[in-house]
């Protein structure tokens, strides 16, 4: 199932997607649900939209944080080396997350911005101190990810989120899959491109600290709210994105996310 967060005829909900590739009765629509997904139950409300007809927002709108993770692949290697580090976290704020469409400004203190294509995690319940057996309870399901990083901003020394924090910076969308298991969601490919042209692109068996593992320490640390989302990390790396390009990325079986780039207003 894709669920989608969506603006219709000025107010915002969440719905169903439903593709011309599911074989399914109402292809290319999003059917509206009763209410938000991430607070309580949810039924069809009966209403259904023209995918062509509602602008898709970011998926979630998290409450909390995003939480990303450094360094967690090792680019060209589709599969990882055994990890010998804790996983290196670091957080960005709710103020960077923008949707499909929605463009990126690049900041004009930044000579050297740059796109990293990732997988998402989006949190459903409220859990803490998670162990491997109940990853998959916590999971809501998985979305497309854009950790765009000012890579001159980040000497040694220098925190990452002052890279990694400005407005626009995290880009999701555009729905979010909750059908694949752990096990499915750690086998996708993920490609950036730019212009339409190939950027990036490796896989999720290149993650150094898995889906599950990742989950398992980031609860460990503090505690984890539905919407929340944690950044995978990019397994192909970065590749350099200028003011007037458009960016996609694309996660297998999840889908596609694609943004303008502009640069930070006179």
């Amino acid at each position: 199932m894709r669920i989608a967060r969506y603006s219709v005829e000025e107010t915002i909900r969440y719905g169903v997607v439903e593709l011309a590739g599911d074989g399914g009765a109402n292809p290319e629509t999003v059917s509206d649900l009763t209410g938000d997904p991430f607070s309580g139950p949810v039924k069809l409300s009966g209403v259904r939209h023209g995918l062509a007809d509602v602008r898709l927002l970011a998926p979630v709108l998290p409450r909390s944080k995003v939480i990303g993770i450094a360094k967690n692949s090792v680019p060209g290697q589709d599969v990882a080396p055994a990890p010998t580090t804790i996983p290196a976290v670091f957080l960005k704020p709710n103020t960077s997350v923008i949707g499909p469409g929605e463009a990126i400004q690049l900041p004009a203190l930044s000579t050297d911005p740059a796109l990293e294509a990732e997988l998402a995690i989006v949190i459903g319940r409220i859990c803490r101190s998670v162990t491997p057996e109940r990853v998959p309870e916590v999971i809501f399901g998985y979305t497309v990810t854009n950790d765009v990083t000012a890579r001159d901003l980040m000497p040694a020394g220098v925190p990452w989120g002052v890279a990694k924090s400005w407005d626009t910076f995290t880009p999701l969308g555009p729905w979010i899959v909750t059908h694949l298991s752990v096990e499915e969601a750690s086998s996708l490919a993920v490609t950036g491109l730019v212009d339409g042209e190939c950027a990036t692109r490796g896989t999720t068996r290149g993650l150094i600290h898995g889906i599950a593992e990742l989950v398992v320490f980031v609860s460990s640390i503090m505690t984890l709210l539905p919407g929340d989302v944690i950044l995978t990390g990019a397994p192909a790396g970065s590749a350099p994105i200028r003011a007037g390009q458009t960016v996609t990325i694309e996660v297998e079986e999840v889908g596609q996310l694609t943004n303008p780039v502009i640069g930070e207003a006179a």
